[in-house]
């Protein structure tokens, strides 16, 4: 029952970062799932691309029917995204959980400051 509270929960705030940012997957999910639910790096990482499907079909859903997308750009950068899903998704179980939360750590770093600057 406690795992369950704790799922729920992390579902909860993963989605509102989703939603209100568009990211959440990678960067509420992975740390969430490693940290409180002891899932190692693969499993939590592979878990929160499949997240990332019903979530960002609702956001999308909301966004487009609020906002205007510009479907042009959106179908060039859904190409470039399936690709490197997929090359991602292969590598994945590949790379060792170290070198992973290395390579994880740093693009969260990079996606910070970008940000901020």
């Amino acid at each position: 029952m406690k795992n369950r509270v704790k799922c729920a929960l992390i579902g909860i705030v993963t989605g509102f970062v989703n939603g209100l940012f568009g990211s959440g997957g990678g960067t509420v999910l992975v740390p969430c799932m490693e940290k409180f639910l002891k899932t190692e790096a693969q499993k939590a990482h592979a878990s929160a691309i499949a997240v990332i499907l019903p979530l960002s079909v609702i956001s999308a859903i909301l966004y487009m029917g609020k906002l205007e997308v510009d479907i042009k750009s959106l179908l060039y950068v859904s190409v470039g995204g399936i690709i490197g899903g997929f090359t991602g998704a292969k590598l994945l179980g590949k790379i060792s959980s170290k070198y992973l939360h290395v390579v994880f750590g740093i693009c969260m770093l990079a996606g910070a400051i970008r940000m901020i600057w």
